[in-house]
């Protein structure tokens, strides 16, 4: 593959787990990868093997001043893909109710999960060309339809939300033919998703690559999982 016609992505939030997975996984495919950390992280291990093809910035999405100013450094750049991974835990007690959880947990989780993604998106949405995608970080646990057990509330509801958002994003721009996804992982054994996952990042990383991948140039906004099987709403 020549300089020229490697594909370009631009990960935020791959400092460690499924963000970090993400660029190395898309680094190994032969992509021009940059990638954003809040503080030095073990992203820059990726370099070397890289050759070249790793930058690495900075950026805390939940200060939408640093998100302004990622968008000036990477103004006369174009990708391929934009893919917004940046997220938080549930909350300080996983299984505390939205009855119990405090209001300060429940922002912090809102304004993580759900706003701050799409104001990257909105921010960073015109580095991306007609033909590109964009895509944010879901969960199956985002699914109304599919909440039968309840449990992790908040999260679950900050996952909704951003989908929400996400879907008013794609109404607003119903002419725009660039691909929308919103991609649900599976419970995988991260920082976040805890020991007790069913997945490794080494089963989920590489199908959600491939998802994304068939997805380019089909357009449209698209709720799928890393097999590329649609997500009920």
């Amino acid at each position: 593959m020549s300089a020229g016609s490697e594909k370009k992505a631009l990960i935020i939030g791959a400092s460690r787990g499924l963000g970090h997975a993400l660029a190395a996984e898309f680094l190994s495919r032969g992509w021009q990868v940059t990638a954003t950390e809040r503080t030095p992280s073990a992203l820059h291990g990726l370099a070397g093997p890289a050759g070249g093809r790793l930058t690495v910035e900075n950026v805390d999405i939940t200060v939408p001043e640093q998100v302004t100013a990622l968008h000036e450094r990477l103004a006369g750049s174009r990708f391929d893909l934009l893919y917004v991974n940046a997220g938080t835990n549930y909350t300080t007690d996983p299984s505390a109710t939205f009855a119990d959880v405090s209001t300060e947990d429940f922002v912090r989780v809102m304004v993580t999960n759900a706003l701050s993604p799409m104001r990257v998106i909105e921010t960073l949405q015109d580095l991306v060309p007609a033909s590109g995608t964009i895509g944010v970080m879901s969960s199956g646990q985002g699914s109304v339809t599919d909440n039968t057990n309840g449990g992790f509330e908040v999260y679950r509801a900050s996952k909704s939300a951003l989908n929400q958002l996400m879907r008013s994003f794609a109404a607003r721009h119903a002419d725009d033919p660039r691909t929308l996804l919103l991609m649900a992982p599976g419970w995988v054994k991260t920082d976040l998703g805890g020991p007790s996952a069913r997945l490794t990042i080494d089963e989920s990383v590489p199908g959600l690559a491939d998802t994304i991948e068939a997805q380019a140039g089909r357009g449209g906004l698209h709720y799928l999982d890393r097999q590329g099987r649609t997500v009920n709403w």
